[in-house]
């Protein structure tokens, strides 16, 4: 089947309306089909590459989050990364990130999918809209399962990063700002109680 865009653009970074990037063949070089919201595009450049400029954009790095990712749940492949959690974008891989085939796809915007064929599955998108990939209903289920996953564990830790800030400021409130917190750079053994200590 023919494929139709509106238009074209050089550069991108993965946004909130950003629902898929699709590596297709335009020529002799490999170009991102962009599936955003309410419109899809081309991009020129391979879908890794969007995602690596994304990681720039938003302060990290594509290996960075990879071994983020690693770290966080124990595994070594395909692993999802969030490219800004702070805004919701995660995303994960439909095979090695490395092939030419590889499908990124992303875990807020996805709402079911639908087992074609033993390698091909539909996702179904949160405008109503769908498209094939051509992969195993259980390889994105699996995928699914671990960028959740992924989003829970990070999750967690920013709202233990956040108790222990209002922790800090509830501290220096009560003290009004002049304790040994200012004089010696440090608080005192005693005011650790709901801290972690590593």
């Amino acid at each position: 089947m023919e494929e139709r865009f509106i238009n074209q653009k050089e550069e991108y970074e993965i946004s909130p309306y950003t629902f898929a990037i699709i590596p297709v063949e335009y020529g002799y070089k490999t170009y991102s089909k962009i599936i955003e919201y309410n419109e899809e595009f081309l991009v020129p450049q391979k879908p890794l590459d969007v995602v690596k400029t994304s990681c720039k954009f938003f302060g990290s790095s594509f290996d960075g989050r990879c071994e983020g990712t690693k770290e966080l749940l124990n595994i070594s492949h395909k692993v999802p990364i969030a490219i800004d959690p702070a805004n919701g974008l995660f995303f994960f891989p439909t095979t090695s990130p490395q092939r030419d085939t590889c499908v990124w796809l992303s875990y807020e915007h996805i709402v079911s999918r639908i087992r074609l064929a033993p390698a091909k599955t539909q996702i179904n998108f949160r405008n109503k809209q769908s498209t094939m990939i051509s992969v195993s209903y259980s390889i994105i289920e699996n995928q699914m399962l671990r960028t959740a996953l992924l989003k829970s564990k990070l999750h967690q830790k920013m709202q233990e990063t956040h108790r222990q800030t209002n922790h800090l400021y509830n501290y220096m409130q009560v003290n009004d700002g002049h304790s040994s917190f200012q004089s010696k750079g440090a608080l005192p053994e005693s005011s650790w109680n709901g801290f972690d200590k590593h």
